[in-house]
């Protein structure tokens, strides 16, 4: 009874997918195919903007996405796995305020951090302002840099890497571990051999996650790299608003769609699914 009652059950579900995703992402492509400058999905489909996007400078913007998301999954990773790990297995009673101050800042916007850091490390800033006035040190300011524009990335999305590994790290059982050293294994090897691989699913989600909202990231170039760098997505939003060419517009998104699910289905292709998710 209850598997006949399923596909109803599904229903509501699916129709909110359908309207939620499938439509606008419908539309988008749709409207690739129109003529440029035009508003009405009831014109001559034509291939001009893709014709537009890879006879013009674009793939520069593509690039830059691609590279400042790939930096920022490998320093997150890198960072957030000795916190997560630290965070439930040693530091104590301290776990739940530390999880509490990186959960914080996700209820202040994105901006408004952003603009934090510019008064950070702006010339005559906090941490400028301050060496000058108490050490007579004069810094360069690193505002407006590649540097600055990671560091910005690293910042807002470090909870999105973070909190699947904790969860991933917590979920390994102590018994396996237990008796990995009952055999004689060392911290290392217990390390290697049992942890890490039994925590690998929250990685990979983490990776995945703070890669797909990371190749999307465009307030970071603009707050704190002063537009110097030009992501993909500011192209995007430049051909939606200021120059009102929509199917511009809409013929990057699809492409950046296209990149990033062929970039995830490849690395997703080079891990056995079934076996890190326990399922054999």
């Amino acid at each position: 009874m209850a598997e006949k009652d399923g596909p109803r059950a599904a229903t509501p579900l699916l129709l909110l997918l359908a309207v939620g995703f499938a439509v606008p992402l419908i539309a988008v492509t749709a409207f690739s195919f129109m003529p440029p400058r035009t508003f009405s999905l009831l014109q001559a489909p034509t291939l001009e903007n893709y014709y537009t996007i890879f006879t013009g400078t674009s793939y520069i913007s593509f690039l830059w996405s691609v590279v400042l998301a790939v930096a920022t999954v490998v320093l997150l990773a890198l960072i957030c796995y000795p916190v997560a790990y630290g965070i439930v297995h040693v530091f104590g009673r301290w776990s739940t305020l530390l999880t509490l101050l990186f959960t914080i800042p996700l209820f202040v916007s994105e901006n408004i951090r952003l603009y934090g850091w510019v008064l950070f490390f702006i010339k005559n800033g906090v941490l400028l302002g301050s060496m000058k006035s108490l050490f007579g040190i004069e810094i360069e300011s690193s505002l407006f840099t590649l540097g600055a524009i990671l560091l910005g990335m690293v910042y807002v999305y470090l909870p999105f890497m973070l909190f699947p590994m904790m969860l991933s790290v917590a979920m390994v059982p102590n018994d396996t571990r237990e008796a990995a050293r009952d055999l004689g294994a060392s911290r290392w090897q217990v390390f290697r051999e049992v942890e890490l691989p039994l925590s690998m699913p929250g990685i990979l989600i983490g990776c995945l996650l703070t890669f797909v909202l990371a190749v999307g990231a465009i307030a970071e170039a603009k707050i704190l790299g002063g537009q110097r760098i030009i992501p993909i997505t500011h192209d995007i939003e430049i051909a939606f608003t200021y120059s009102q060419n929509w199917p511009l517009g809409a013929a990057l998104a699809v492409l950046l769609m296209l990149l990033v699910g062929v970039l995830v289905i490849s690395a997703l292709r080079r891990f056995d699914l079934d076996q890190i998710l326990g399922r054999r």
